[in-house]
């Protein structure tokens, strides 16, 4: 799938051993159907040769301003871009470019630049650690810059990769992310997801509770952030966090807690997103001292919690979309679509707790799609991420039905 297709991509490479990665990248944008030109600083060509990328773009690669036959345009090339990336970029480029210095055709190209501006940071640890490095970074971010950071592959080799260039297919991932963000239908959506688990305190020490971790509707949460919705994620008890900045976490504990958050702004919503395994009961009273082992038995007494998505639900206007979830180990097909009449929902996913790699805690889920005008769609095991894409996909789906 070509995810660039059209886009014009600027690559800027400055003196790195990482510079040979700016090659790797250079075909992965290309692949991705971007139309690529580069620049490079004179330290660049020392560890690459510009003939290198000239050979693969054939165009030439800038990497002086001045030559003996011409002065290149440093606008109109900047001009030209619909992204400027900067990948390697070293410590000693970054400062260049947030404190306006413009000796090099890489440089001046920058100031020059109306497009967004990405940086791969490319260093020794310590140079990335140093204080001004730092400064320089949250600088150029404070500016409307972007930074790519490095992925989870080093974390899971057991390196830090502090420092290290992200690799070139994250790059290429980050502008793909980019620029689905300005065409997404979820651009500015307000959605609400619940997620995790409720705890029910039976006294101060103990409570009901399930296995839930809160990873799908985090997953969720994330996809629809990167595509420029705007997401209040209200999150049952979880070690599980967003990696999307502009998620708002409301951290609840009970269920009615969760109901009381989710009521008040389900009805500016566009969207809302029923992930969170809700405990249906909760004791009746709450021991205020912890309750001792004093017989044989204890008999506590619950009582109902809030079905926040019925409730929800009934609430619901003809321009709001539902989702829910449903877990079962029996009867899941007839459940599912007993569920999504009862609670008003648009859809309703079903996952199985006998079907191996699904239900709570694991990375991966198998999903069928249940939708009101009797369709459905069965998907095969797959990671949590790949499954909030799915519902990234359905939901476009329902925004351009409802224009």
């Amino acid at each position: 799938m070509q995810s660039l297709l059209g886009k014009k991509i600027l690559l800027g490479v400055s003196g790195s051993i990482a510079a040979y990665k700016a090659v790797i990248l250079l075909r992965g944008l290309q692949k991705s159907g971007a139309t690529v030109r580069v620049i490079m600083t004179p330290a660049a060509t020392k560890f690459v040769t510009p003939l290198t990328f000239e050979a693969i773009t054939h165009t030439p690669v800038h990497s002086e301003l001045v030559t003996h036959q011409s002065w290149n345009n440093h606008i109109d090339i900047s001009l030209w871009a619909d992204a400027f990336v900067i990948a390697p970029a070293t410590a000693n480029t970054i400062a260049k470019l947030v404190h306006g210095l413009a000796d090099d055709m890489l440089s001046t190209a920058y100031l020059a630049s109306r497009c967004p501006v990405f940086l791969a940071p490319s260093m020794d640890v310590d140079m990335w650690h140093h204080i001004v490095t730092q400064n320089n970074i949250a600088l150029f971010k404070s500016n409307g810059g972007r930074v790519i950071p490095v992925g989870n592959g080093y974390l899971a080799s057991g390196l830090t990769g502090e420092g290290r260039m992200a690799e070139p297919e994250d790059i290429v991932d980050a502008l793909t992310d980019f620029f689905s963000l300005q065409t997404s239908l979820l651009s500015g959506k307000k959605v609400l997801i619940t997620a995790g688990p409720t705890y029910e305190n039976i006294d101060p020490v103990r409570f009901i509770g399930n296995a839930s971790t809160g990873k799908m509707g985090v997953a969720i949460a994330d996809a629809i952030a990167k595509k420029g919705g705007l997401v209040t994620l209200i999150l049952g008890p979880s070690n599980i966090t967003p990696g999307e900045a502009s998620i708002k976490i409301v951290n609840v504990r009970s269920a009615q807690e969760m109901f009381e958050e989710a009521d008040k702004i389900h009805s500016e919503t566009d969207i809302s997103i029923f992930s969170a395994a809700v405990a249906d009961y909760r004791p009746m009273s709450i021991a205020k001292e912890k309750i001792k082992k004093s017989s044989e038995d204890l008999t506590i007494k619950l009582i109902k919690n809030p079905d926040i998505a019925y409730e929800l639900g009934k609430k619901k206007t003809s321009q709001q979309i539902h989702i829910g979830f449903a877990l079962e180990s029996t009867t899941g097909e007839e459940y599912a679509r007993e569920k999504l009449e009862r609670k008003n929902f648009d859809l309703v996913i079903l996952n199985s707790l006998t079907d191996k790699g699904a239900g709570f805690g694991g990375d991966t889920n198998k999903t069928t799609f249940f939708y009101r005008n009797n369709k459905s769609k069965k998907f095969e095991l797959k990671s949590k991420t790949q499954v909030a894409q799915d519902i990234v996909l359905a939901l476009e789906d329902f925004l351009i039905s409802n224009n």
